[in-house]
């Protein structure tokens, strides 16, 4: 046998460090034991893609062969920190050769961080051909501490504080989304580069909408819906209704109730493997809120939310004696926190320029003012009531926010409220932030967010943000667009990407 002089060496190249995660103890039990079956699942696959979440809820991954994903398990893997810098139109919205203003010396040049890879989230995705994996990754510095622009650190931080209350929050998934059929053509790279999308994929609606929970609509869209079904089973989400929404094409579906940080796991796999799915059937998913098609309605994202006593296994909000439209003080001063924080966190579930179109008097369905109410879905926070699955649901969301912060935006204002005691009252509900610019200026003013975030991230969220806003501007002081209406840009920025 010839020995190859690649051979010897070629394992390591951009495989993080030798026993990274052993030398900064960067495991609990948990995930060793996981570690363990995944060196044994392995056996059985041929390539694993290793992700992480950006700023921006896009899953960034690379693909290696499972014999190479060995040494990544341990020793972790090299990834660039590009997606730190771009925004939501690969701009670079965040100085890499020069002093960022972040605070990130690691950013200096676009060095590399090391994503180690959470072996609890290891999955091999169903499907035929080459036997594929999936598992999501928490991002380092090279000194073995937490990257502090890492989106899925700030839940874990967020769970942490929960748990030293003795509380553990749950969450519930419910996703709007559009299906359309793809129609070919050139594939949108006409006029695209760093900061400029080319044109968005050409696609039909299936079918007319404006049908609620028409059977007949669900049947149109059966083709792709069912077998979507099954696969997302497949993947062990619990997943629990599909139904037609109200636009041409347009899905909701719902997900059983999970603990916060498996259900933001859960999130970005599915809008991740959702538009992989319907892609490689000739059709196309979107999660952008109002794509710039006829006839399209709002997709929003409602975010369940109730909080367990982790000594009594019991639910927080759940009232004595079970009456109907009550919650419990602890509850109520939960959507109090969700309340005082609304406009300044707004960004985080509504973090793009076409999301605010949805925040608009014309949908009544829709949240444009800081509220709450008992069983009513045209205010920002409905609360469901009664029993011992008593929960909020808070409707201001957009599909493709990044669960991570969001859901932890989300958690952290209702513990402050559940801290601070019994609610205020009386106070005429603030307007909600009426644009991505006006949201940015809240989130940019806000020392809850910078709590929440710490100033890194909150600086380089600040200048993703201010980049999409500006070129949004400037886009439209040069063509002049009606006001009321989805723009190309949007259409071009969001809708193929989302």
């Amino acid at each position: 046998m010839i020995s190859r002089p690649w051979s010897r060496h070629g394992d390591e190249s951009g495989v993080g460090r030798p026993s990274f995660v052993a030398e900064f103890g960067l495991w609990d039990d948990r995930q060793v034991a996981a570690a363990e079956q995944v060196e044994v699942a392995l056996d059985e696959v041929d390539l694993v893609r290793v992700v992480f979440c950006d700023p921006h809820g896009l899953a960034r991954s690379k693909t290696v062969p499972a014999h190479v994903f060995r040494t990544v398990l341990r020793n972790g893997m090299d990834f660039s920190a590009g997606p730190f810098l771009f925004d939501t139109g690969h701009a670079v919205a965040v100085d890499f050769l020069a002093d960022s203003g972040v605070g990130v010396g690691e950013l200096l040049g676009a060095g590399d961080f090391v994503l180690v890879p959470d072996p609890r989230t290891f999955q091999v995705l169903p499907g035929t051909g080459t036997r594929t994996a999936w598992v999501l990754g928490n991002e380092y510095l090279r000194d073995g501490s937490p990257h502090p622009l890492a989106s899925r650190d700030v839940l874990r931080r967020v769970c942490a504080e929960y748990a030293r209350h003795d509380l553990a929050p749950v969450i519930g998934l419910e996703v709007e989304w559009y299906l359309t059929r793809l129609m070919g053509g050139p594939p949108g790279n006409a006029g695209n580069g760093f900061g400029l999308q080319g044109p968005a994929p050409a696609v039909e609606a299936v079918n007319p909408g404006y049908q609620f929970n028409l059977d007949a609509y669900y049947d149109s869209v059966a083709e792709v819906a069912d077998p979507m079904a099954a696969m997302l089973m497949a993947l062990g989400l619990p997943l629990r209704t599909i139904e037609h929404e109200s636009g041409p094409g347009q899905l909701e579906t719902t997900f059983g109730p999970m603990l916060a940080l498996d259900a933001a796991d859960a999130m970005l796999l599915f809008r991740t493997q959702v538009k992989r799915f319907c892609g490689r059937r000739g059709f196309h998913a979107s999660f952008m809120t109002l794509p710039r098609l006829d006839s399209f309605d709002p997709s929003g994202w409602h975010l369940h939310q109730s909080v367990t006593s982790t000594k009594t296994n019991v639910n927080v909000f759940a009232p004595d004696g079970g009456a109907q439209d009550t919650i419990s003080p602890e509850g109520e001063a939960y959507v109090e926190g969700l309340l005082s924080h609304a406009r300044e966190f707004c960004l985080l579930s509504v973090p793009t320029v076409n999301g605010y179109r949805r925040m608009d008097p014309r949908f009544t369905l829709s949240p444009t003012s800081v509220d709450w109410r008992f069983e009513d879905r045209s205010a920002m926070v409905r609360v469901l009531s009664g029993d011992s699955s008593t929960h909020v649901e808070n409707r201001i969301g957009e599909p493709c926010a990044n669960p991570y912060l969001a859901i932890a935006a989300q958690l952290h204002a209702g513990l402050e409220g559940l801290v601070a005691g019994p609610p205020a009252t009386g106070a005429e509900p603030p307007a909600l932030p009426g644009s991505l610019r006006e949201a940015l200026d809240a989130f940019r003013a806000s020392g809850a967010a910078e709590d929440l975030l710490g100033t890194p991230l909150k600086t380089c969220l600040t200048k993703l943000k201010e980049s999409e806003a500006s070129r949004f501007d400037a886009w439209c002081a040069a063509e002049r667009p009606a006001a009321d209406q989805v723009t190309e840009w949007e259409h071009r920025e969001y809708f193929g990407v989302f």
